[in-house]
């Protein structure tokens, strides 16, 4: 085997390059780890860590650049490499079109088998899932990948022969013009997926995840009961994991991985668990659930034992460090906050419970923003317009349409706050002053706001008036705002505006509410009229968040945002989770609250809810999937490239060890490799000592060309005339280009960490 093949294998086991086709080392069989106990690994013995000093342990892992948890990844990295488990059914060839990725692969020893059909041959069994350990419960999960069109019959077979009855579905099917998992369930109605029936009985959508009822019936069963013949299964589909890298902040996942997996019944089969490959994502939603569970039974951790075990199930398991260390820090936040979904009757009972609240408040506004957090709010052009210290942060702003050449035109003292339905539900934002009456109307008209609900008082001295009179319209150079009429609806008084585009001809009807009284502690029914009344006129228009004004864009506003969004939880399941809203409104908007009182009053709120409210009928939504997008989308790498004819999946002159690139029937006769520059950090070449130099036969198809500096590549020309050639930055070494040319097509496939 060529020296350079060594490096590509190890190159090819980092993040989310689904090149390598790893083949099967014979003999191997899936040891027993005692995990929870002591472990020795590459010479350093690492025990559980009690929850006590979970906090400490994970800070000098972050120590120096994060270097512990690098040499932590690095141990379990080594060992996937040195411990290759059998996998000969994915590689059978009537398999290999069935794997999404080519080195993502279902061990032999673990997968999970489909129940054989008459006649049907051995090898049809197989389908790329492996079961997977959860906490002191074996085959607590099905670790799979996103289904292919190909498999849709296979994974709904595997759902119904598994009795399962939750799905964790952990992407979005186009991500960054990728398409990263096919439609595997009915948009509408019902579809039949080989001999299963699936039918979407219900979609309920909410800001980070949505949660689908779908009712599978088996199409080939005798006559039977028809509880027998029928069945329920809820996907739980988490829809805000970004499209690079991992959650901005682990409360929403936290919170998601409980509620999903308490989901699943005492006699429920195992929980299937996919992203995109079915390995990082997939990972760390397994592994945050069993180290949650462990910290409720022992009251300590280990994240690195647990992670070894399983990765011995389902490889790549938790596939990038960014991940392994994401669950450190999430595990850190639960043990902080605790349980913090609240049952409806246990709400009225904290309100007096002061210290509980007192040290919820301590943890809520915990964090500080740094100086590169406020860049645009302190910028002396963009100071003048902030009433208080009270200002956005960079990466939640509300921007405006900038106008050429003007500083600061894009700015707004405006924040964007996620609520129950959707991420970007609300804007929150202060009393306009005089001199950005035309700012707050010009984000009115951009983001398409059609309702604006006003909590602040006009007293014609600091807090004046910004909305036009009858007689007298704003204008600007784009549109002109006018009052249709003001009328008085209980304690509050609602305004209609019309905003007409100047250039054509446009319109936006736009509502205020005004209640500077709210909330009337006074008068607790008011409290609820209020929101569901700001919520009915919402669902008369489809899109565009709700503007919410108070003096300083603080406290009023934002608890009105959060009273709104958890009254809608406690009507969807009877919890409400005031710790996290509060908390991630001040990671967005620092200093919106003041005292525990605040967090205080909002649980008092809460407690008068009433039950028969109706606010999540009135605020239903249903999942927009782009279809142009969906059928525009980029294949995401998948086992079969097929341009002119198929590639096969080794570029090494036929050795067994080379580098997957597909699954057709084309054998390579030629393979090179030039290097310039250094390898990508972190990577060694097998064979060189210290110093760049061309490994193979020397320039890239033939043509003599050397890659740019920092870029490694290998090439291999097939058989019937096409070439593939694989390129690593090595400035940036979690990008990878495949560029495929067969025959008279060339096609370029960037591959980016996601």
């Amino acid at each position: 085997m060529p020296p350079w093949c060594g490096w590509m294998r190890k190159c090819f086991h980092a993040a989310y390059y689904y090149l390598d086709d790893p083949q099967p080392c014979q003999g191997s069989q899936a040891g027993l780890i005692d995990w929870e106990g002591p472990s020795e690994v590459g010479g350093e013995v690492r025990c559980p860590v009690p929850v006590t000093d979970f906090a400490k342990h994970v800070a000098q892992l972050h120590a120096d650049g994060d270097i512990g948890f690098s040499k932590e990844y690095e141990a379990i990295q080594g060992e996937a490499l040195n411990d290759e488990y059998p996998s000969e059914n994915s590689q059978h060839p009537d398999n290999k079109g069935k794997n999404r990725y080519l080195n993502v692969i279902a061990y032999d020893h673990s997968r999970v088998h489909l129940r054989q059909t008459p006649g049907q041959k051995k090898h049809l069994d197989y389908i790329n899932a492996n079961f997977i350990d959860g906490y002191q419960k074996p085959r607590a999960f099905i670790g799979t990948q996103g289904p292919l069109p190909g498999t849709f019959d296979c994974f709904w077979r595997m759902i119904w022969e598994q009795r399962v009855a939750v799905i964790v579905m952990i992407t979005n099917l186009v991500e960054r013009g990728r398409r990263k998992c096919d439609m595997y369930w009915p948009k509408d109605g019902t579809e039949t997926y080989g001999i299963i029936q699936v039918r979407l009985v219900k979609e309920d959508v909410m800001a980070t995840y949505t949660v689908r009822t779908l009712h599978i019936k088996h199409l080939k069963l005798k006559k039977k009961k028809q509880s027998q013949m029928e069945k329920t299964v809820y996907q739980y589909h988490y829809t805000n994991w970004p499209d690079h890298g991992t959650p901005d902040h682990p409360l929403p996942v936290i919170n998601f991985v409980k509620k999903s997996t308490t989901a699943n019944l005492p006699d429920g089969g195992p929980i299937v668990v996919h992203c995109s490959a079915g390995v990082g994502r997939t990972g760390t939603f397994i592994v945050l659930d069993a180290m949650l569970k462990q910290i409720e039974a022992k009251g300590s951790l280990n994240v690195f034992g647990f992670l070894r075990f399983i990765r011995a199930q389902r490889n790549y398991l938790v596939q990038t460090e960014e991940q392994y260390i994401f669950i450190h820090d999430a595990l850190v936040e639960a043990i902080d906050s605790g349980e913090t979904n609240i049952k409806m009757d246990a709400i009225g009972g904290l309100v007096n419970h002061l210290d509980y609240i007192d040290g919820q408040y301590k943890l809520i506004v915990s964090y500080q923003p740094k100086e590169i957090n406020l860049t645009s709010s302190l910028k002396p052009v963009n100071a003048i317009k902030n009433r208080s210290s009270l200002v956005p942060l960079e990466g939640s702003r509300v921007h405006l349409t900038p106008k050429p050449g003007v500083e600061g035109s894009d700015y707004i003292n405006a924040t964007w706050l996620h609520g129950f339905r959707r991420l970007r539900d609300f804007i929150v934002t202060q009393h306009p002053l005089i001199e950005t009456f035309k700012d707050f109307w010009q984000m009115v008209w951009d983001h398409n706001a059609q309702t604006v609900v006003l909590l602040s008082s006009v007293d014609n001295m600091s807090f004046l008036q910004f909305w036009p009179n009858e007689s007298e319209p704003i204008e600007s150079d784009y549109y002109r705002i006018r009052m249709v009429s003001e009328t008085s609806e209980d304690n509050y008084i609602v305004r209609s505006f019309v905003i007409q585009s100047i250039q054509d001809d446009y319109e936006l009807n736009v509502k205020m509410f005004e209640n500077p009284a709210w909330p009337d502690m006074n008068n607790t029914r008011s409290i609820f009229d209020f929101v569901l009344r700001v919520h009915e006129r919402c669902s008369e228009y489809r899109n565009g968040p709700i503007v919410v004004v108070d003096r300083y864009g603080g406290f009023q506003a934002c608890q009105f945002c959060g009273v709104s969004s958890m009254a809608m939880q406690l009507e969807y399941d009877q919890t409400a989770n005031v710790y996290t809203y509060a908390k991630l409104y001040h990671n967005k908007r620092p200093g919106i609250w003041t005292s525990y009182d605040d967090i205080r009053q909002i649980y008092r709120i809460l407690s008068y809810m009433p039950k028969d409210l109706g606010l999540l009928k009135c605020t239903e939504l249903r999942t927009e999937f782009d279809d142009a997008a969906m059928m525009t989308a980029t294949p995401d790498l998948y086992s079969k490239i097929c341009s002119n004819g198929s590639i096969n999946n080794q570029l090494t002159g036929g050795t067994p060890d080379g580098m997957g690139m597909g699954n057709g029937t084309a054998t390579t006769t030629t393979a090179s490799t030039t290097t310039s520059g250094n390898p990508p950090s972190g990577m060694t070449l097998p064979g060189v000592a210290g110093t760049p130099n061309s490994i193979g036969p020397g320039p890239m198809g033939g043509g003599g060309t050397t890659p740019p500096p920092g870029v490694m590549s290998t090439s291999a020309t097939l058989q019937n005339g096409g070439t593939v050639i694989v390129k690593m930055n090595g400035d940036d070494n979690d990008e990878l280009s495949v560029v495929v040319a067969t025959g008279n097509h060339h096609l370029n496939l960037d591959h980016n960490q996601a």
